[in-house]
């Protein structure tokens, strides 16, 4: 589609998205031979690069221009690029307006990987920059392009964090351009969140963006056309538009894209209501009882990899003949199934302090790509209300489904799409295949400075925390800023207890201390600053260096367990040596890792486990090779679960299709 196209019908539409239609196979042979050539023609460096002598050109003109000059060129280049749409030197010329602007209102200047950036971007494209090269500064150039186009713009993000500074940080730039920015974060009512869309950029996170569109098509009530739309208005005089959040899906830029796109699209997004809890609170206690009753092992198998329980035969027989003398839901076979499968998986699957914080007498789900706390969001099936109960809080009713989505259906529904990140080339052909988006490399603005150190893997946690520990210690000693990684806010917590019976001053930050963040962020890069990080600490956090610091050898990052994606651990490495700065990196973990436990092949397990006592020599470089290779199995299993949630939606959508749209 056409950005004059796209233009027109936003300007028509009231509710403007790109309808989700699944290609056949003819249709998608077609698109491989005709498109392909040219979508990679398009996405290649010496093509991206025709943008740079342009805007060269306009900046020699902008450069010299006065203020009153400036917002007459800010006019005409609205005008054009509402009549003409987004061409090449319309968007050169914006380009070079906004850099100017930026120059002058943030005394910052687009580097030409900037531009580069933005203009991949602005062609639908995911642009691969290394970490602290200025995505958030790049993202500027096609938001302001689009948004004087008349392009509604929505700049995805992570987190609320993050969406709110790059929005105050930016404004200057956009209010320059005569634009108005909003932000939407959790927490927001319909007013506000309605006020937020209404700009012309708006900064939003994935999760908000997403729920607030599910919230859109209740009130649409699957009136998706826009013929259906307007004939609903005439007939009922039903002024819908002042009851929508959003103005539709036309512009998203995507940060961290890697992660927005791929690592959260595991599950779909499910808006409900709460039901009445009613008699429940005594099921679910009588369910944790009976569970605690049952033996591992032999009533019931824990698959920690799929992260399932699942009763044996002789399991089930000894459940019976617990239930004998329960009455009610204990006499259906099937619901006391359920049950204690799920009470079974809160006790065993499911542990305090790292995939939940119990605040206030609430469970609040961390969520494990972000470290952070997911207020708005519980577990289904009646998990959440079982976990509510073993950690004696308030139980909550379960909750009723009015909508889902999956993360990969509803960013296919954008009229425009792009994206940025540090990490993509391990998930391109996801990127391609499920979004059509490619990605482009751009080279750094200044040479890489960071380095890695080799990693080392001990045989217990103990000793790996112990180590890590005395590298802290160490390098704390000669004044080198730290940052240290963990998986879980009680790994990190544990951490700083260690640190703190050391002797070593430290700072933690994890979803307790999520208040705090931007003061903990600040100071990181301080010399003899030693700081302690969930994965909060990871993708967009930017963290500066004092003097004294830089000729130290800048922050050294340790990472204390490998993810379950080697991207996120990429990413933790990414805080240092940003924008040309020295840094150094490396890995400390542990054979007793829940990674390794979880994915590597047990058979393998058991021998690296008897072996490290009399050949520590032999198999400490299998342990390491074990651990990478159990981090490529939790990669393919990510990717299954992805494939299999886009596959789920599409079957639902067939069963459901009488009776409407599954949202």
């Amino acid at each position: 589609m056409s950005e004059l196209a796209i233009q027109k019908r936003i300007a028509l539409g009231i509710y403007p998205q790109r309808e989700d239609l699944k290609p056949g196979w003819l249709e998608r042979i077609g698109e491989e031979i005709f498109a392909g050539p040219s979508r990679y023609f398009h996405s290649r460096p010496g093509y991206l690069k025709t943008i740079l002598p342009l805007v060269e050109r306009y900046t020699q003109v902008f450069s010299q221009a006065s203020q009153e000059q400036i917002i007459s060129h800010i006019n005409k280049l609205r005008y054009r690029l509402r009549r003409d749409g987004i061409e090449r030197n319309a968007a050169a010329a914006c380009f070079a307006l906004v850099r100017e602007i930026a120059s002058r209102q943030l005394n910052m200047s687009h580097f030409d990987t900037q531009l580069l950036g933005g203009w991949a971007i602005l062609n639908g494209m995911v642009a691969e920059m290394e970490t602290g090269e200025g995505k958030t500064l790049m993202a500027t150039l096609p938001a302001c392009t689009a948004a004087l186009a008349g392009i509604p713009v929505h700049i995805i993000t992570v987190n609320d964090y993050l969406a709110t500074r790059d929005a105050q940080w930016m404004a200057p730039v956009y209010e320059a351009l005569g634009l108005t920015v909003g932000t939407v974060v959790a927490g927001m009512e319909a007013d506000a969140r309605r006020a937020a869309y209404e700009c012309d950029i708006t900064y939003c996170t994935n999760k908000q963006v997403a729920f607030d569109h599910l919230r859109d098509r209740l009130v649409l009530r699957n009136h998706s056309s826009q013929l259906g739309l307007k004939l609903r208005e005439m007939d009922s005089g039903d002024h819908i538009k002042e009851k929508l959040l959003l103005r539709g899906l036309c512009f998203a830029i995507v940060d961290e894209a890697d992660s927005v796109l791929v690592d959260e699209a595991v599950t779909p997004l499910i808006i409900s209501r709460p039901g009445d809890a009613g008699h429940k609170q005594e099921v679910f206690e009588q369910a944790l009882v009976l569970a605690a009753k049952l033996e591992p092992d032999e009533d019931y198998l824990v698959n920690h990899r799929a992260r399932i329980v699942e009763l044996t035969d002789e399991g089930y027989e000894h459940l019976e003949r617990l239930c004998e003398e329960y009455t009610g839901l204990w006499r259906n076979s099937r619901y006391r199934k359920e049950l204690i499968t799920q009470a079974l998986r809160a006790q065993n699957l499911f542990h305090r302090d790292q995939h939940y914080l119990v605040r206030d007498g609430k469970i609040d789900i961390v969520d494990e790509f972000t470290g952070r706390v997911m207020g708005d969001r519980s577990w289904e099936g009646g998990l959440h209300q079982m976990i509510e109960v073993k950690e004696g809080c308030a139980i909550t009713g379960e909750q009723e489904t009015l909508g889902r989505i999956s993360y990969q259906r509803f960013f296919r529904r954008y009229l425009k799409l792009g994206g940025m990140t540090g990490t993509a080339k391990e998930v391109i052909r996801e990127l391609k295949s499920v979004y059509r988006l490619p990605v482009i490399r751009i080279q750094p603005h200044k040479p890489v400075q960071r380095y890695g150190l080799a990693s080392t893997i001990s045989r217990t946690l103990d000793e790996k925390w112990a180590r890590v520990v005395s590298r802290v210690e160490e390098l704390h000693a000669h004044g080198r800023p730290v940052l240290v990684g963990t998986r879980s806010v009680a790994a990190s917590e544990h951490l700083g207890k260690l640190l703190e019976d050391a002797g070593i001053a430290h700072r933690i930050l994890n979803a307790r201390q999520d208040a705090d963040e931007a003061n903990i962020i600040l100071a990181a890069g301080q010399i003899g600053q030693v700081t302690v990080a969930t994965n909060m600490a990871g993708r967009g956090t930017d963290i500066r260096l004092d003097e004294a610091a830089l000729k130290l050898g800048g922050l050294h990052v340790i990472a204390t367990e490998l993810h379950e994606a080697g991207r996120i651990d990429r990413q933790l490495y990414g805080r240092c040596g940003r924008q040309g700065d020295p840094g150094s990196y490396e890995a400390i973990t542990s054979f007793e890792d829940e990674l390794i436990s979880r994915y590597a092949p047990e058979i393998q397990l058991k021998i690296v486990a008897l072996l490290w006592r009399s050949a520590p020599g032999v198999v400490i470089p299998l342990a390491t090779w074990l651990a990478r290779s159990a981090q490529k199995s939790a990669e393919k299993k990510q990717a299954y679960a992805r494939s299999n949630v886009l596959r789920s939606e599409d079957y639902i959508e067939n069963v459901l299709a009488f009776s409407g749209s599954q949202e």
